[in-house]
């Protein structure tokens, strides 16, 4: 039976370069991983007035979807040296209400793309930070960070680059073997 991983793509652009590298990452995930991208556009921000007997139906949507997963695949993009803040929202909503997080123990790694040099390196970096706190061990190593993206890939969003996609199916091997080590 496949491991579910929940794909969390931190950019909501149409034409994402982050959710360009998600996709080909689902297409060449390790055997016995199965990707499911989980929308995180339609979130409303988390506001805890609005966390009554009905919270707002994307939220029960994304925590329902994110509850089947057992382990979550962060790609994200780089805005103002940190993560986006739909990205954010995304975490704060799965920790809530307090003390049913649906991120409690999850096995996570994160792969940060830019179309510059720097590769988004703060983004990858200030992800770890609540992701400690929310309690779910992170993959260290390999680390994952995609610069000049664009270079990257072709018109239809698709890798064009076989060291990079040799690269990410050895990232997405050792998330495999990370998940195994971290559930077992």
């Amino acid at each position: 039976m496949p491991v579910r991983v929940a794909l969390i793509v931190g950019s909501l652009r149409e034409g994402s370069h982050s959710r360009a590298i998600g996709l080909e990452m689902k297409t060449i995930a390790a055997p016995g991983l199965e990707l499911e991208l989980i929308e995180i556009g339609d979130l409303p921000l988390y506001n805890p007035d609005l966390e009554t007997d009905a919270p707002p139906a994307p939220w029960v949507r994304f925590r329902e979807e994110v509850e089947t997963t057992e382990a979550a695949l962060f790609v994200t993009p780089e805005y103002n040296r940190s993560i986006p803040s739909a990205l954010k929202n995304a975490l704060d909503v799965g920790s809530r209400p307090y003390g049913h997080s649906i991120w409690q123990g999850k096995p996570a790694a994160i792969v940060s793309v830019s179309p510059g040099a720097l590769a988004a390196f703060g983004a990858n970096h200030h992800l770890r930070q609540p992701l400690v706190f929310l309690n779910m061990p992170t993959m260290q190593q390999p680390e994952a960070y995609i610069g000049n993206v664009a270079d990257l890939l072709d018109d239809d969003g698709r890798l064009k680059k076989d060291d990079t996609r040799a690269f990410l199916k050895s990232f997405m091997d050792a998330f495999a073997k990370w998940i195994d080590q971290t559930k077992g």
